[in-house]
Order: structure tokens, then sequence, then C-alpha cells
């Protein structure tokens, strides 16, 4: 095999050890880097420009042209690529029907100094959200819309972790994430242009009648909480999406998509 192509089939190897580690956030943090799992995940990274530093084969998938341009791709970056058996594969992801495409990828950008305001004239902001697949939804969201990209407020969850990156169908390789606490956010915000929009149950305006600036930026509280009275007491406006049923409010994610369809509405 080439120098930059390895054959790894003992579950010692440091490799599988390193790259089984970055499934826990504390070895994320201390190594830089995110594991992203499957095919398609890995071609979107590749065709924005995102290459894994290693890419991790099983022996028994079938030939794919897709699976070829990666190979191509990393070697030209200089990076690594292991040919495993699926036994070791399932050790890394975790599961018992791993994909047979793995890439380990180096830390994507999550301050809000690498954001651009002016980028998009929409923007979603989670404040604690938990769930990884309401962050993944969000991000898909965020495409979908053409939105600047989502900032994540006070404690999230791991946009990285092998959860998420896998709830955001590639998103997260097209979609700027930032990460910070409230005031940084706030004197970030407050810093140039953007209108501030909460959603909350503690008004009767409804989202429809709003007038939405240009950056807009949407702020969608806590999947059990909602929004502390101190966020919403800093949103230039506050709406609410009207529930015709028996429940209050909608789901996190879900409310992030019908704000950011409204806003995109308004604005084109």
């Amino acid at each position: 095999m080439t120098p930059n192509r390895l054959l790894i089939t003992g579950f010692s190897n440091p490799a599988v050890k390193a790259a089984r580690s970055l499934r826990e956030k504390k070895h994320r943090k201390r190594e830089g880097r995110f594991l992203a799992e499957g095919l398609r995940l890995l071609t979107e990274a590749r065709e924005a420009g995102i290459v894994p530093e290693a890419l991790w084969l099983g022996q028994q998938r079938d030939p794919h042209p897709l699976v070829d341009a990666l190979e191509a791709a990393v070697a030209e970056r200089g990076g690594t690529i292991y040919e495993t058996t699926t036994d070791i594969l399932s050790k890394i992801s975790g599961k018992d029907n791993p994909q047979t495409v793995l890439g380990v990828f180096a830390d994507l950008p999550t301050s809000l100094d690498a954001l651009d305001r002016n980028r998009s004239g929409i923007w979603l902001v989670a404040q604690a959200m938990r769930d990884p697949g309401n962050l993944g939804t969000m991000l898909r969201t965020c495409d979908a819309v053409g939105a600047g990209g989502l900032i994540l407020v006070d404690q999230c969850v791991d946009p990285f972790s092998v959860e998420a990156v896998r709830a955001t169908m590639g998103a997260v390789f097209t979609v700027p994430v930032a990460q910070a606490e409230w005031g940084d956010f706030l004197r970030w915000l407050r810093a140039g242009p953007g209108q501030l929009v909460g959603t909350s149950l503690n008004t009767s305006f409804d989202y429809r009648g709003a007038d939405y600036a240009s950056p807009c930026f949407l702020l969608i509280g806590n999947e059990a909480q909602g929004l502390p009275p101190a966020y919403e007491a800093e949103c230039d406006l506050l709406v609410k999406i009207p529930m015709l049923g028996k429940a209050d409010s909608l789901n996190a994610a879900v409310a992030a998509a019908v704000m950011a369809y409204e806003v995109l509405a308004r604005q084109g």
C-alpha cells in the first residue's frame, strides 16, 4: 500500500483508539477534531471544500465513484486512508451497523468573529438547545432558507457530536456555526446592524404581522423552558406563533423553520 494508505485489522491500533475517542466531547476539544460518517455527509463536505484528515473505509464496501473522489481528495491533501473491518468501524462509530465510510475532520471555526453578518438577511440563534436532532434540523433549515448561519448561545448541545453531525445531513459543512455566551453575543450583535426577534408565549403579537429587518436574528429558546425573561427583554421584537390546538408551543426546531420561512417571504 502507498504511504498514506494503511490496512488496520487490530482493535488495539492507536489510530483506532484515537478515532474512537472523538465520540466524547472532552477528547474532541482536546484534539480539535470530530467524526462524520456516511458517504453523503462526506461528499457534502468535499463539495464544500472540506476534506477529512483521515478517511476510514470498510473493506467490504461496494465500489462507488463518490468514494473514489473522496479518496483522491484526501490523498491530494496529504491525509491518511485507512481500510478496516466492519467490527472496527462499529467500534469507532458506536453503531452496530456502521457506515462503510467515516472521516476525521479538523474543527470548523466557531467564534462570532468568524461570521459576516452581511452574508444573509436571516440568521438563527438557539439558546441552551439540548437536543442534537433539533440542532441538526435548525442547520438544515439554515441551509434551506439561505441563512447566514446558526449561533448557539449559552450551554448548547455540541454541534460536532456524532449524533448532531449525523442529524445535520451535511449542513454542518455548508452552514457556519458559532458558539458564544449570551453577553458576548449581545455585544457582537449591537456592534453592527441586526434586528433581534424572539419567539415567546409572553406576547400576543402574531409573527405574520411583524416587520422584519435585514439582517434578522431569530432567537429560539430552550426546548423545555423557552427564553428567559431577561433575554426576551433584550429583543427588538417578540412574536408568537398561534396555536389552534391544545399544545401551547411548537418544537423548537419546527418553530425556527416556520419563522425563517416567514422572514424569507417578507424580505423577498
